[in-house]
């Protein structure tokens, strides 16, 4: 009977009333549960892992947003590690700071794409620089899907005046030419394994943009 709130969060007059007792019903369970399980169990990752396992693959959409936010917060930490010398201000969704021309520079979580950086030029005008699509899925036969919906991104990225349009994938054996035949409007590929490896070449070469195209 609670099938339309669930599904399009209607809540009729029935439901409303019902609400204590399906409160109380599901309370019961949940201390049936949490009485049966050992105390090591009970974290954060495992009942993420429970959801799929008791109601199915319906879920898995919503363990695969999980991923990309998980992927997209990754390379979020891998950008205020290299700037973390300027940043003045640091906030869970934007890192602030000061470029050697005085500039103030936000590295941002947005929605799409999902990582930008902007030069604040005056008070509420920007200059776009860099606009960064994180793909976390690891399943490299939808790799060409996720190339396709970055490129997606980035076309929109450029009609908003972004300069640099950078992807990031979670994928280690991606063919580099292929995606960049399937996203031409990407400027720069990256993985996110080589970037949480300080001494590998592709942390280098990001940190080196993000240094310069930031001018600090």
């Amino acid at each position: 009977m609670f099938k339309s709130l669930e599904e399009r969060g209607v809540l009729s007059t029935r439901q409303h009333d019902a609400l204590p007792e399906l409160c109380t019903a599901l309370n019961k369970s949940a201390k049936y549960m949490l009485e049966h399980l050992e105390q090591q169990m009970i974290t954060a990752a495992f009942f993420d892992q429970l959801t799929l396992l008791t109601l199915g693959p319906q879920l898995r959409g919503g363990a695969n947003v999980q991923k990309g936010s998980s992927a997209i917060s990754q390379v979020f930490d891998v950008v205020y590690q290299i700037v973390n010398a300027s940043v003045i201000r640091l906030e869970p969704r934007c890192i602030e700071l000061k470029n050697n021309s005085g500039r103030t520079i936000y590295i941002q979580f947005s929605a799409d794409p999902d990582i930008v950086i902007r030069e604040e030029l005056a008070p509420e005008t920007y200059r776009n620089l860099v606009a960064i699509e994180v793909k976390g899925g690891q399943d490299y036969s939808n790799i060409h899907n996720r190339v396709g919906e970055a490129e997606k991104s980035h076309q929109k990225a450029k009609k908003d005046g972004y300069i640099e349009c950078w992807t990031v994938v979670n994928v280690d054996r991606i063919d580099i030419e292929m995606a960049r035949k399937e996203s031409p409007a990407t400027n720069k590929f990256y993985r996110i394994s080589e970037l949480l490896n300080q001494t590998s070449a592709e942390y280098r070469d990001f940190s080196l943009q993000i240094l310069s195209i930031a001018g600090i």
